[in-house]
């Protein structure tokens, strides 16, 4: 059974930082595309930042380029998101999900595995 457990989120000031981790198991994940999405109160779930679990490669929405930085620990099955200059509209529920290679990485919808997720408030 798969498992996509998340933690990390928390409370911190505009300007702060957070780092969140995502723990895989219950599969091989060399197929696929780990991504994180968020979803703020009133809002739809939203593309974050994704990368390829054998090649590593990443992509991130443009609101946190620069800002996000996704990775990801092959020998420890984790996926984590460095997050610095942090602002209030990044607040939201962080989900880290799991996908295969085709299909559009920014879309939710392509995902069939999800982890419970992590809220995360940033106070201004």
């Amino acid at each position: 059974q798969v498992q996509l457990v998340e933690s990390g989120g928390g409370l911190v000031q505009a300007g702060g930082s957070l780092r969140l981790s995502c723990a895989a198991s219950g599969r091989t994940f060399n197929s696929r595309t780990m991504g994180w999405f968020r979803q703020a109160p009133g809002k739809e779930r939203e593309f974050v930042a994704s990368i390829t679990w054998t090649y590593g490669t990443t992509y991130y929405a443009n609101s946190v380029k620069g800002r996000f930085t996704i990775s990801r620990d092959q020998a420890k099955s984790t996926v984590t998101l460095e997050m610095s200059s942090l602002k209030p509209e990044d607040t939201a529920v962080y989900y880290c999900a799991a996908k295969p290679l085709t299909g559009a990485t920014t879309m939710a919808g392509n995902y069939d595995y999800w982890g419970q997720g992590t809220q995360v408030t940033v106070s201004s």
